[in-house]
């Protein structure tokens, strides 16, 4: 069928026919504005959204009775599986003897000790998002340098932070468009340049007014995005040589190892995020920072003084959260759980692999750690303004209902697929044959 349109009524008519309990409940739903509790989730490409009755391991089952294969994970919270029995019975315990005091508990101690010994950052602090965590590390890097700006990267995403939702549009940079009660134009206090330019990096540097980099050390928001062979090395030396603070944000990239992108590569950040999947899905990020960088926030903070800091939230570093993360990092976040992972990734990229050369498809596969990317290029582009040029939403629409009517979950943004290390191979098998149908129905 070479009608992309035809095609996605074809599927959007299977998917309505066999979801009459999901479209009963999503009849129901006005009281949500958009019909869902957080608009996200209408973002899937089904015409209305998937109800959940239950999730365990790698499979969801939704309130019609569908199970699925799982390679979303909840966008990164579930990485390592859902409804893991250690972590419910840590937070089922630490329920009942209490969840928030806004103080310590001896686990925070644990928890800390157990973050740094696996990262290597010095000092730690709790937050309760990602976004949370890189707003406070961004305020922090000002306070230490003294400087007002903070240098992204086109298509970034680093949570709900203003200072990021800054795009190239022709090359110049501009607030993202479809921003809602934006007032501040974000170009006098962040700059944005391409991606593995650096060129770029180097000049926007040197003029030594970015107190930091924020950068996630593989791009996975824009479509995958690989650095170039030097590149994250080379990001390290140009922010020493400028007197800029770096900082990696591995909400994503965690999926490349039990310490992360940067202790798989041997990274040097000054700053240290990851939110998401460390509590398991529990609402949690951890940031960490070296020691010199700790005794620099000292200086910094003793010469501001007493006060409101703008930093932190009255649910950070809650008892249930501490819970969570002491589970996940002793019990969940395994060394052969990650084995597993990246045993998976390496299996499914393999067969992505052969259907594209199969079929002679202009597609390509980019993966880091147990986080694989379909790309409908040829080869896989290098930064986000040669990404967007092959982001056909149609293809991706139809791409994605088709295999959620063949009973696969992927990530509704682009074309991500996460290995968890209770996905079985079997499972990765029925959707490489599910891409490989998708290939041939799509051309037929």
């Amino acid at each position: 069928m070479s009608d992309l349109q035809s095609f996605l009524v074809q599927q959007r008519e299977i998917f309505t026919a066999n979801h009459d309990v999901s479209r009963t409940w999503a009849r129901n739903a006005s009281a949500w504005r958009g019909g869902v509790p957080m608009h996200w989730m209408r973002d899937w490409a089904a015409p209305f959204p998937i109800y959940v009755q239950s999730a365990k391991a790698a499979t969801l089952t939704d309130v019609d009775g569908h199970a699925y294969d799982d390679f979303c994970l909840g966008d990164t919270p579930s990485m390592f599986g859902h409804a893991r029995p250690e972590l419910a019975a840590a937070i089922a315990k630490q329920a009942s003897e209490g969840v928030g005091f806004m103080l310590p508990t001896p686990l925070a101690n644990e928890v800390g000790d157990l973050l740094r010994a696996r990262f290597g950052m010095a000092q730690w602090q709790v937050a309760t998002t990602a976004s949370d965590a890189n707003r406070a590390v961004i305020r922090w890097a000002r306070a230490i340098t003294k400087r007002d700006k903070i240098l992204i990267f086109d298509g970034c995403y680093h949570g709900m932070v203003d200072d990021c939702f800054l795009a190239l549009y022709e090359g110049r940079p501009a607030n993202k468009k479809g921003l809602i009660g934006q007032v501040v134009d974000q170009t006098r206090t962040t700059k944005v340049i391409p991606f593995n330019d650096l060129p770029a990096l180097s000049q926007a540097l040197a003029e030594g007014d970015v107190a930091a980099v924020l950068a996630e050390p593989v791009m996975t928001n824009c479509g995958m995005i690989q650095p170039i062979e030097g590149f994250n090395e080379r990001l390290r030396d140009l922010c020493t040589q400028h007197g800029t603070l770096l900082i990696l944000d591995e909400t994503h990239t965690l999926s490349s190892g039990s310490s992360g992108y940067t202790g798989a590569h041997d990274l040097k950040p000054d700053m240290f995020v990851v939110g998401k999947a460390i509590a398991g899905g529990i609402p949690a990020a951890v940031w960490g920072v070296t020691s010199e960088i700790a005794a620099r926030m000292d200086q910094a903070q003793a010469k501001i003084g007493p006060g409101q800091s703008g930093i932190g939230t009255t649910l950070s570093g809650n008892a249930l959260v501490m819970a969570a993360i002491k589970t996940m990092l002793t019990e969940v976040m395994t060394e052969e759980g990650y084995k597993h992972m990246l045993r998976g990734a390496a299996y499914l990229v393999a067969g992505l692999r052969d259907v594209i050369k199969r079929y002679d498809l202009p597609w390509s596969v980019v993966h880091v750690g147990a986080r694989a990317e379909l790309i409908f290029a040829p080869q896989p582009p290098k930064n986000a303004e040669a990404m967007r040029r092959h982001l056909d939403h149609d293809l991706l629409e139809v791409f994605h209902l088709y295999l959620i009517n063949k009973g696969v979950l992927i990530a509704p943004f682009h074309n991500m697929m996460l290995i968890s290390p209770q996905t079985g191979f079997d499972a990765i098998d029925r959707l490489v044959t599910a891409v490989a149908s998708f290939s041939q129905e799509l051309n037929a």
